[in-house]
């Protein structure tokens, strides 16, 4: 029986994915072999010795420690794409309330509440304090092109905007779904520096924190909307300020509260609700349940964020996996452990990615425990398992 805790209330349309003749579920289990999180911090959490796998059902992974399951060779695993699309409706509200002052105009109208046969003449008088412009025919900069920033831009695009996007390690998947109407950028300066609003859809990293900065913020057109539901970091708050005193930046819209900028009338708050959608659990649950599934139960790696994916029909018997630096020599001395005692390789597939590698080894027959011992010796070697 293979045991899977929860951190955090999943979605039961995707543990059901998780049959209970093989799998028990539950929120406090204390040796599992696989952890399903969402927004739990984990990055001080002791790892129990039995984790093989931890997925994020989400995209972000910075509550998770990754180094330290590196190190273990224990593989982290997200979603992407599950919430892609509850993200982008919510950005296209953002580009629509970072407009045209709808907010503020509710706000007000509920100041009405005791005007009686006055109320309206005093819209009728007050209205044009929340006019703004409409969004088509403006120019929108999308920086980064995943599933999420795929979407906006084919859906803004859509609604008459005329979109560039930015992204240098666009995948093929992803400009497979792009839309012939979306201009590439030629270069991160000139979507700056021509853009009316901006949208940030790249992840959080030591190389992204603070990428929206003093520097970018003086490349930018002069009242540009910027949009951040991607993470709070990607923006430096202090030059923000900044940016808007000087009028740069006329309105920001984020998905993600913070103290810094609660007085800020030019700053719109949303509690975090990019992903908040009974369809997006959903999808990141089922999503989240069938890759642990397929990694405990066949050993493959798809949409993990520390190791290379890894993917494999079953051929033999039994079937290896080795997680191990990705240093010269590793794949010939594992080879020639199972040489040495007799072991038929049917199929083999190693992905490197980084620092780490990955093996996927399919063996003819039985293995013994004391050349599994040997293998997980090799120096390099972080984890062995044999299904």
């Amino acid at each position: 029986m293979l045991k899977i805790r929860t951190l955090n209330p999943i979605s039961p349309v995707g543990l059901d994915c998780l049959p209970g003749n093989r799998y028990e579920v539950a929120s406090e289990i204390p040796h599992p072999d696989a952890i399903i999180v969402r927004s739990f911090d984990m990055v001080d959490m002791e790892l129990p010795l039995s984790l093989k796998a931890i997925v994020r059902a989400g995209v972000g992974t910075n509550n998770i420690p990754v180094d330290r399951c590196s190190g273990r060779g224990i593989v982290v695993f997200n979603t992407p794409g599950a919430n892609a699309n509850s993200v982008k409706e919510i950005t296209l509200a953002g580009l629509f309330i970072s407009s045209r002052k709808i907010l503020q105009g509710i706000g007000w109208t509920k100041t009405l509440k005791n005007k009686g046969d006055n109320v309206q003449a005093l819209v009728e008088k007050q209205k044009s304090l929340f006019t703004g412009p409409e969004i088509t025919g403006k120019n929108l900069g999308v920086i980064g092109l995943g599933a999420v920033g795929v979407s906006v831009s084919n859906d803004a695009a859509a609604l008459g905007m005329n979109v560039t996007g930015y992204d240098p390690f666009i995948s093929i998947e992803s400009a497979w779904g792009l839309s012939r109407n979306i201009k590439r950028a030629s270069g991160f300066d000139s979507l700056l520096a021509n853009s009316d609003y901006i949208t940030l859809h790249i992840p959080l990293s030591e190389e992204t924190k603070d990428i929206i900065n003093k520097d970018i913020f003086s490349i930018m057109k002069k009242g540009v909307r910027l949009l951040n539901f991607s993470r709070s970091e990607l923006v430096n708050n202090k030059d923000l300020k900044e940016a808007i005193k000087k009028r740069t930046v006329a309105v920001y819209v984020t998905d993600f509260p913070d103290k810094e900028l609660l007085d800020m009338d030019e700053v719109i708050m949303i509690p975090h609700l990019g992903a908040s959608t009974p369809e997006a659990e959903d999808n990141c649950a089922v999503m989240a349940a069938n890759q642990i599934r397929d990694y405990l139960e066949n050993g493959n790696i798809v949409n993990s964020v520390n190791f290379p994916e890894c993917k494999m029909d079953v051929i033999g018997k039994k079937r290896i996996l080795i997680a191990n630096k990705n240093i010269p020599r590793m794949v010939g001395q594992i080879t020639s452990v199972l040489a040495q005692e007799g072991i038929n390789i049917a199929d083999m597939l190693n992905k490197s990615r980084g620092d780490l590698a990955y093996n996927i080894i399919d063996i003819d027959n039985q293995i013994a425990d004391t050349s599994i011992k040997k293998i997980s010796e090799i120096e390099g070697v972080l984890m062995v398992r044999v299904i």
